[in-house]
């Protein structure tokens, strides 16, 4: 027994110190401060470790991306190996925000996909890294004015775009041949075709959206809601909206009972033929979709002319983020012209790009012009000549929570 003690101290003596050290250096490692470095020292720091990415995981061509031309760029390149993990951002929000209040400096996150006001939420309470974007080189190719609020809310850095998106319905042009041009013949035909049309429940992000493009129709445009969030100001076109919905509800697939949980289930019911209208936040999601053989080559997009909302989606750092200089080169390599020119096509995501054409060199510039997006995809000038900028994070909230209340009585 003596000799197993002797040897176990021994063991003791040799391995602690290494483990103290080993501690020591992760401790003093999270403790840098990487926006205070150069881009050169954070790029070195980056090599041979790894990144996880949270994100959104509800489209598998999305995924496919990331697991394929994202994560082999950034080891071919930089060495770092990618973690995607599938996580809403509502979770991982909340996950923060545990790990805030329970004052854990080292996390598991190093780069979250995030928005409207789930980033607003991170920002007000402290759960993200610092104000990062301008320090990336590829954020030169951004103009900055365009990528300075989310959903009203200032960004001032802290998040880095990263993709650009905008509403439009999408129909089968063998079965439907004038769609609605308005919210208002819109319900006219909901009634004219019952069971035919639906969306899916707040606060899934595009039937979230729907009910805003709604809002926005009935209560004489967006104009009024990009200040301050006022209850007073927003009760009324709220009230005109609920009647909108109300009007049309008997009329929807299931007649109005249940909506689909989710963005993927109303794409199941389109694909089906179960429902006749379809949605979606991304203006070339149909073209990819015919090239994958899930729509008809039939298929195209519209707008109403009650305008389009269009905004802008991003990457940020949480405060606790093991390997910030992975998530800083992961957010630049994001913003590269070879990463938007790959995940702007179609066939792989088909997300509109962040960068302003006018700053890339000729030759990006010129790749860019030259994408094919599709017969499904609207021109970029019919996109641009209705899109319309989200209401702040405030509102969204509103409408998600009082569409709640009023709806599923």
């Amino acid at each position: 027994m003596k000799m197993k003690n002797h040897w176990y101290r021994i063991v003791l003596a040799a391995v602690l110190p290494a483990i103290f050290l080993l501690a020591g250096c992760s401790g003093e490692r999270n403790q840098i401060n990487w926006l205070e470095k150069e881009y050169q020292e954070v790029e070195e720091a980056a090599r041979g470790t790894k990144v996880s990415f949270y994100m959104w995981g509800g489209d598998a061509r999305i995924n496919a991306w990331i697991d394929g031309f994202v994560s082999q760029e950034l080891k071919d390149r930089y060495d770092i190996s990618l973690e995607r993990v599938p996580m809403d951002a509502s979770v991982f929000i909340n996950k923060l925000l545990n790990e805030k209040n329970a004052g854990k400096t080292e996390g598991v996150m190093d780069l979250v996909w995030i928005n409207g006001e789930n980033f607003k939420t991170a920002r007000e309470n402290g759960l993200l890294y610092g104000s990062f974007a301008r320090l990336l080189p590829n954020f030169t190719y951004v103009d900055p004015e365009a990528v300075s609020t989310d959903f009203g809310y200032p960004v001032d850095g802290w998040e880095s775009p990263y993709g650009k998106t905008q509403f439009v319905f999408e129909y089968d042009s063998a079965k439907v041949q004038d769609p609605p041009s308005s919210f208002k013949e819109l319900a006219e035909w909901v009634k004219r075709n019952p069971g035919k049309f639906t969306y899916p429940q707040p606060p899934d992000f595009t039937g979230s959206a729907f009910i805003r493009q709604a809002f926005y129709a009935v209560s004489d445009g967006h104009e009024a809601y990009l200040d301050d969030f006022s209850e007073e100001r927003i009760e009324p076109g709220a009230d005109k909206l609920w009647d909108y919905l109300l009007a049309i509800k008997p009329y929807l697939w299931q007649e109005g009972e249940t909506y689909p949980q989710n963005k993927a289930k109303l794409d199941f019911l389109f694909e089906r033929g179960e429902v006749l209208i379809n949605m979606d936040y991304n203006p070339t999601a149909a073209s990819g979709k015919i090239l994958d053989g899930r729509y008809p080559e039939t298929v195209r997009t519209f707008v109403m002319k009650d305008r389009s909302l269009a905004n802008r989606h991003f990457v940020s750092i949480p405060f606790n983020a093991p390997h910030a200089p992975a998530a800083l080169v992961t957010a630049n390599f994001l913003l590269s012209p070879e990463a938007q020119l790959s995940k702007n096509q179609p066939e792989t995501w088909g997300d509109m790009t962040v960068l302003d054409i006018d700053r890339l060199p000729a030759e990006w510039s010129r790749k860019f012009e030259e994408l094919k997006l599709g017969a499904a995809t609207l021109p970029f000038s019919i996109l641009a000549e209705n899109a319309v900028p989200e209401i702040s994070a405030d509102y969204v909230e509103y409408l998600e929570k009082h569409w709640q209340e009023n709806m599923l009585k």
